[in-house]
């Protein structure tokens, strides 16, 4: 039995959503991801299990990330600029979003969902 058949290599779901949150943050007319009840109660579970394990993860908040089989799914909740049309912005973060984890962790991506929870207004 050869080595490679062995190997198995394991991605766990908290670094897909720190790709997909650093691509969606660096999209432009991202003002910043908006974690929302529920992913802010999962950063503190990540944070607490980081300081118990000694790391420090990557911040993630506004990211959630769905695996079923080889279905990926991620949903990402953000607040944009008033500078920019939402629907371009959310096209803009699915496009990146999809791109940056397939580029860095191998994974197609089955869907991204964009919710724009806020629009700040430019300032004048």
């Amino acid at each position: 039995m050869s080595l490679e058949a062995m190997t198995e290599f394991v991605i766990d779901d908290v670094v897909i959503a720190g790709v997909a949150a650093r691509a969606a943050a660096g999209t432009p007319g991202v003002v910043r991801l908006e974690p929302g009840l529920t992913g802010l109660v999962a950063a503190w579970g990540r944070a607490a299990r980081g300081r118990w394990k000694g790391i420090t993860p990557a911040p993630a908040e506004g990211v959630t990330v769905q695996s079923s089989g080889d279905e990926l799914s991620l949903r990402l909740d953000i607040v944009i600029s008033g500078a920019d049309q939402a629907a371009a912005v959310g096209q803009a973060v699915q496009r990146s979003v999809a791109r940056a984890v397939a580029e860095d962790v191998g994974l197609t991506v089955d869907e991204v969902s964009v919710s724009i929870l806020d629009i700040e207004p430019e300032v004048r």
